[in-house]
């Protein structure tokens, strides 16, 4: 498969919900999973039915809903689990087993065996009572355990021909993309079916790792909105929207309505009740603010010299800074301009020297700076 036919997972109501303010009521479930799949995104996780009554109604309702969006839910690799995920109609689920709690390595063989034994037992049972079930089998904390472990359960269960794809999880973020890419590109060469990315961010890798598993032959990539999560959370919707929007704008363009993604993320703010911030890729307030001199030249007159995204793609506004000491002149003449006031460039140049002057140590408004350009232009 080519890495122009990946899916996102989006699994802001299953992850996010382990962000440490996140606390959904089922209106905004309901909202947020609309505003998805209206986005876009081919998948929608949500949190396990068993977690709580509340969760498995959700899990029910957002599966009737009749989303674009294919419905999962994440379980654990438990018969129990499965019968609970199955009657709540949802499109598919994703099993996870955390494969490090086998601890005791001198009785390790007979441990794993059993525990494999388990796992296609559940995987069976799952695939006899949903046939038309799409499931996803996933290992925790797979950069943290040996390979030759890893290796003995995705072999098994790809070979067993009872789900649809397998997913690795970082799950403490510790992996860097070589790894990454190594690990996919074994598990391809084991399994060629679709592979699943789940990568945390608790150093900073998560966006990088998610593009490294899709170069390697992953086909399914986890995200969240804002990255929220365990922790310091998961790859980004925006994030990784930003790495492949950068390598094939038509791609991108084509797949998802972007017009609907700065919405998406203030309901997702205002919903866990913070702001977006302000360096987030894309819908962050400072993601297409120009201020120094030779960039707002360059900007003017090019805004591909220092912008690789397009703002009016997703209904973002570019802001040309010129209240600061950093102005450079061809941005004051813009501004004037802007405003209907015509100078030539040694005045518009004296000018610039004096908003310099006046805002070196300290701050001063755009309004100041209007105040400036028409009494310019007044004395004239």
């Amino acid at each position: 498969m080519s890495q122009k036919e990946f899916s996102i997972v989006d699994t802001t109501l299953r992850e996010g919900e382990q962000f440490y303010k996140s606390n959904f009521s089922t209106l905004d479930k309901i909202e947020i999973a609309r505003q998805l799949s209206d986005f876009g995104v081919e998948y929608i996780e949500l949190t396990s039915p068993c977690a709580s009554p509340k969760s498995r109604m959700d899990c029910e309702t957002i599966a009737r809903m009749g989303l674009n969006s294919k419905v999962l839910t994440h379980i654990r690799c438990t018969k129990e689990d499965a019968i609970t995920a199955i009657e709540t109609g949802v499109f598919g689920i994703n099993f996870f087993f955390r494969l490090s709690i086998l601890k005791d390595k001198t009785c390790f063989e007979k441990q794993i065996s059993e525990t494999l034994e388990n796992i296609l037992d559940v995987l069976w049972f799952t695939r006899k009572n949903a046939p038309e079930m799409e499931i996803r089998f996933s290992l925790e904390d797979i950069f943290r355990t040996p390979v030759d472990r890893l290796i003995k359960i995705y072999e098994a269960v790809g070979k067993s021909g009872w789900v649809d794809r397998l997913g690795i999880s970082d799950t403490v973020g510790i992996a860097l993309p070589s790894d990454v890419e190594k690990l996919v590109g074994l598990l391809k060469s084991l399994y060629p079916k679709d592979i699943e990315f789940h990568g945390h961010n608790d150093t900073g890798c998560a966006v990088a790792n998610s593009y490294a598993a899709l170069k390697a032959g992953a086909t399914h990539i986890n995200t969240s909105i804002l990255g929220i999560g365990e922790r310091n959370g998961i790859t980004s919707l925006a994030g990784f929207i930003a790495r492949i929007y950068s390598l094939d704008i038509d791609l991108i363009k084509g797949k998802y309505n972007l017009k609907q993604f700065k919405q998406l993320h203030e309901t997702i703010a205002k919903r866990i009740g913070i702001d977006i911030p302000l360096n987030h890729p894309i819908v962050g307030k400072a993601a297409f603010m120009h201020k120094a001199g030779v960039h707002t030249k360059s900007v003017i007159l090019n805004p591909k010299s220092y912008e690789i995204i397009n703002p009016s793609d997703f209904d973002e506004l570019r802001t040309i800074l010129i209240a600061h000491k950093l102005v450079g002149w061809n941005a004051v003449k813009e501004r004037a301009n802007k405003i209907g006031l015509a100078f030539k460039d040694d005045e518009i140049k004296k000018i610039s020297l004096k908003i310099k002057q006046l805002s070196d140590g300290k701050n001063i408004e755009l309004k100041k700076v209007d105040e400036i350009l028409i009494n310019a232009y007044r004395k004239e």
